[in-house]
């Protein structure tokens, strides 16, 4: 056998069995590439209540951009609805409680993947806080402690950014624009363009992807099985049985601290990481509450 018939054959079991990797067939596969825009296709969509104007070509086209790329991010989106199983339940209380639409969920999903991801410019969590503006919320952020980790006390933060953007513009999807453009520029852009709504702003490449992000996720979410992803809830993430233990004295070593409580340092930093340090100086007495698993570890 040649060459290039080796290289034939080696590239055709490559896609066959790589359609197969992460519960996609070859069958849906070629249906999300090549027929996603009829097939797949909502006939409507909104963010928070607010509708997106489908009927606007530029609109349907950068929507179905996002939904082809991330529908075909197989092992990407297939771990983002596995974690979502995890995170949600903790996310969706507070954004109620706030008053935020529950659709803001998914923007945590492209800010982070639902992980504490680091960017480059040092933006942390899952909402993706700079130093600054996470201090400016109410949360702490030093070297011993940074709650942008604290998947509660920042999704309460973000809350307080959004809630102030949504007074800001009159509107949910302009807010959730400016958590990437930020407050000031998308204002300087509405008021330079004389437009009012996102939809009709020209934008940076990014913030102009945002919203529309945001939309694919929230569709591809809701209905996985649609875009082939099939997971069984025994495949979900879970959240452990825990308890809280609250603190408000120094822990000189987290490690004996771990060990004292029935575990080890390494599942105390996975359920608690935003303790930054092998241990917890606490001077002023501050209160602290520790999750520590109880099964399941």
């Amino acid at each position: 056998m040649n060459w290039i018939k080796k290289t034939a054959l080696i590239a055709t079991i490559v896609l066959v069995s790589g359609a197969f990797v992460y519960g996609i067939s070859t069958e849906t596969k070629n249906k999300i590439t090549h027929e996603g825009t009829t097939q797949f296709f909502p006939t409507s969509i909104d963010f928070a209540g607010e509708a997106a104007p489908l009927q606007m070509n530029d609109v349907r086209e950068r929507l179905d951009r996002e939904l082809l790329i991330n529908a075909n991010l197989d092992a990407t989106t297939l771990l983002i609805i596995k974690r979502a199983n995890r995170v949600f339940p903790i996310i969706e209380p507070i954004l109620a409680k706030n008053g935020v639409p529950d659709d803001f969920k998914y923007l945590a999903v492209i800010e982070s993947g639902l992980v504490n991801a680091v960017s480059p410019a040092g933006a942390r969590g899952v909402w993706q806080f700079m130093p600054l503006t996470a201090k400016e919320k109410g949360m702490e952020v030093n070297d011993m402690v940074d709650e942008r980790y604290h998947l509660e006390k920042s999704t309460e933060a973000a809350c307080k950014y959004l809630l102030e953007a949504k007074a800001k513009f009159g509107s949910w999807t302009l807010a959730a624009a400016s958590y990437n453009g930020g407050m000031t520029g998308v204002t300087k852009q509405i008021e330079m363009q004389q437009v009012e709504s996102y939809y009709d702003l020209m934008l940076n490449d990014e913030t102009s992807r945002y919203v529309f992000r945001i939309l694919a996720l929230k569709e591809i979410m809701k209905n996985p099985d649609k875009f082939g992803f099939n997971v069984s809830l025994e495949d979900m993430y879970v959240n452990l049985p825990s308890k809280i233990i609250t603190v408000d004295t120094t822990i000189t070593d987290l490690a004996t601290f771990a060990k004292s409580q029935g575990i080890n340092y390494k599942i105390l930093k996975i359920h608690n990481p935003w303790l930054r340090d092998k241990k917890l100086l606490n001077q002023s007495r501050r209160k602290y509450e520790i999750v520590i698993p109880l099964s399941g570890y």
